[in-house]
């Protein structure tokens, strides 16, 4: 009785596909904070290649038998996961940015604290608003979107082979823009109030000269970003209802154009 019944060519379509599982998924916003143990990302790696491999075992090319080969591989990999998880981090750097923006304007901006995901000391508001996003996320099912990517990116990119070319670039680009109009949608509602509400107190102060501006201002200023920033996670959720509705469909072209 044979200890390992595999043959030696399962044993490489196996490991092909643990690669590129363990760099995409390492890649992914949640599943790449520091805060969850190496050992957990480990097995869910191992995890989610046992359930892919019986279908994805025959579609496999060639295992490559030297040193260069291998690098290729695992290059390749490391591209199609850092491509990939970046266009889909950018919408929560955008998030993040809301929440600095208006942190800093609410009067929050000394008051940073380190951030478990990163391991940076990021605003306070900035936090709630990323942890936000990541739940939200998870309950919208956006993590089957990026399971159903990861299978779907065997059939139409082969292990080892990645094109890159102008469209790549311009996704990318565009993207990376994009954060920032996130950032300005989504966070809106308390920026203006924000803005209206140092406006409001600037004529009191020319009006009312003698009145302690700052004592007064603070605390409301506050109450004023606070409240509004509830509003902003409300629109939070909208902005992440249209944001998954696409998700599938901009991988899914990403990796055709990563396709040679």
């Amino acid at each position: 009785m044979e200890l390992f019944p595999q043959s030696y060519q399962e044993c490489e379509a196996f490991f092909l596909i643990l690669i590129r599982v363990s760099v995409v998924l390492f890649m992914f916003p949640f599943f790449s904070a520091r805060v969850i143990p190496v050992l957990v990302k480990v097995g869910l790696a191992l995890v989610i290649t046992v359930i892919l491999y019986p279908v994805i075992s025959d579609k496999m090319g060639p295992f490559p038998h030297t040193v260069w080969g291998m690098v290729q591989v695992v290059f390749s990999e490391l591209i199609i996961g850092m491509i990939l998880g970046l266009l889909v981090q950018m919408f929560f750097e955008g998030v993040r940015m809301m929440g600095q923006l208006v942190g800093f304007q609410t009067g929050f901006a000394i008051t940073n604290i380190l951030d478990p995901q990163s391991g940076m000391q990021i605003s306070i508001l900035s936090n709630m608003a990323y942890l936000v996003a990541m739940v939200l996320f998870l309950v919208l099912n956006g993590h089957h979107i990026l399971l159903s990517a990861m299978r779907e990116s065997f059939e139409i990119i082969n292990v080892g082979s990645l094109g890159l070319n102008r469209q790549i670039f311009q996704t990318i680009v565009l993207t990376s823009s994009d954060m920032f109009a996130i950032a300005i949608k989504i966070g809106a509602p308390a920026i203006a109030a924000l803005l209206f509400t140092k406006v409001a107190f600037g004529l009191i102060t020319k009006l009312m000269p003698q009145m302690n501006i700052m004592i007064v201002a603070f605390p409301v200023q506050i109450v004023i970003g606070l409240l509004f920033f509830g509003i902003c996670l409300n629109v939070l959720l909208r902005s992440m209802e249209k944001y998954l509705g696409g998700l599938g469909s901009v991988l899914v072209n990403t990796m055709s154009w990563l396709k040679v």
